[in-house]
């Protein structure tokens, strides 16, 4: 069975999407420490921003998918990737829990990465344009259903079918965020004869660098932040 390599832009462009995650993060931690006004970062650029990181992050997760298994799918890599990202989900959900237990993320991006990678299983052999078309009608019925069923069950809120509002740091539902999941695999398979080309091109080992550790760059990053601006301000005012 055929590995797929490394493609250099899609790592660059899982880069740019960490930028884009660190921007708006940092603006979040200013925000905390009152260094902006509150409410910069739930309105406006900021609140574009953060969904438009979250679903860059969403759709690459469905690209990623296709490149790995859209010829088999490889289990054993499978889920060795897959435990990684339940268990680096299970492990914000503790240190927020108890870290800011007003707040904590029940189910963050990483939970909707790592249960959208499961089940997009299913989809991996339906035609690009079938998920394509599916991603979209996701995402656009998702407030009225939300409307028609309103679950607010606890147990049921990671679904994203409930009117209430959600008291959490960071929330990617199945509804709507699998829905750019299902868009980023049906457009990797939609662009199957690219591909070779598209693994040709190469750039800056370090702008691709980035996008190939994600993961530990997603959990390292905002204690960094976080911890860098304390000691800034504790210096600042001695």
């Amino acid at each position: 069975m055929r590995i797929t390599p490394r493609i250099w832009l899609v790592d660059l462009a899982r880069s740019l999407a960490l930028l884009g995650m660190v921007v708006f993060h940092f603006t979040f931690d200013l925000q905390m420490f009152g260094l902006v006004a509150p409410g910069t970062v739930q309105a406006g650029l900021f609140w574009g921003l953060a969904r438009a990181v979250a679903g860059s992050f969403l759709a690459l997760a469905g690209v990623s998918l296709w490149l790995a298994h859209g010829e088999g799918i490889r289990w054993r890599a499978f889920w060795r990737r897959w435990l990684m990202l339940a268990g680096a989900a299970a492990l914000v959900s503790l240190a927020t829990r108890i870290a800011m237990p007003q707040g904590w993320v029940y189910f963050g991006i990483l939970h909707s990465i790592a249960l959208g990678s499961l089940l997009g299983l299913a989809f991996l052999r339906l035609p690009g344009w079938v998920n394509l078309g599916l991603g979209l009608a996701l995402i656009g019925l998702s407030a009225p259903l939300a409307q028609m069923l309103d679950w607010n069950q606890p147990a049921l809120r990671f679904l994203g079918l409930g009117t209430l509002p959600a008291y959490t740091m960071d929330y990617e539902p199945l509804f709507p965020w699998f829905g750019p999941l299902l868009i980023g695999l049906g457009l990797a398979r939609l662009a199957g004869p690219l591909w070779p080309r598209l693994a040709r091109v190469t750039g800056p080992e370090a702008l691709a660098w980035p996008g190939r550790h994600s993961l530990a760059i997603y959990l390292i990053h905002q204690p960094l932040l976080i911890g860098g601006l304390w000691l800034w301000l504790r210096f600042a005012a001695a």
